[in-house]
């Protein structure tokens, strides 16, 4: 448990191909079912502070309480995402915390120093999300936190709940 940030919710894998990953935790680690949105549309996103057209495909899934996330960017467009592959890595970027207080977290997490290296907003006002490049020294241990407290937080349950009895049918599950 971080005391700034509370509970790990989310493990991030950014990934170059986003159907390949779903097989492999589907038939290899029995993870499911996934939720797949192939366009995912941002309100706007800004990677170090200067706005990107990046987009992405991503794909969500849960093993108890802990959710993972696939993110496969589309494009070449700026981003901590794109920064990661051109680096060499594949797999594990991010890890995720939670809340229903975005503003006050992000504060407090600027006020100790974190810098922003990208962030967005899907769905609204409710739906932020900033990561925090805490890459050095070691890559893959950035952190994101991620506004709950609208309809991202109700859709995440229903992905918490779908994989609670899951018995592997309906694997993939597309969402427009």
């Amino acid at each position: 448990m971080s005391r700034l940030f509370g509970p790990i919710r989310q493990n991030g894998y950014v990934v170059r191909d986003i159907r390949a990953a779903m097989d492999h935790w589907i038939h290899v680690v029995g993870v499911g079912p996934w939720f797949f949105v192939e366009r995912v549309k941002t309100d706007w996103f800004r990677h170090r502070g200067a706005d990107s057209p990046m987009t992405m495909s991503v794909a969500l899934a849960n093993s108890g309480d802990l959710q993972i996330e696939l993110i496969q960017q589309t494009n070449d467009a700026p981003s901590l995402y794109r920064e990661f592959l051109d680096a060499g890595h594949e797999g594990l970027q991010h890890l995720a915390y939670w809340t229903h207080d975005y503003q006050g977290l992000y504060d407090r997490a600027l006020a100790k120093g974190y810098v922003v290296g990208h962030e967005g907003q899907i769905g609204g006002e409710q739906g932020r999300f900033a990561y925090f490049d805490t890459t050095a020294p070691h890559p893959g241990a950035m952190i994101e936190i991620s506004d709950i407290s609208g309809n991202k937080g109700r859709f995440f349950e229903h992905i918490r709940k779908a994989a609670q009895d899951w018995d592997g049918a309906d694997p993939i599950r597309a969402i427009s």
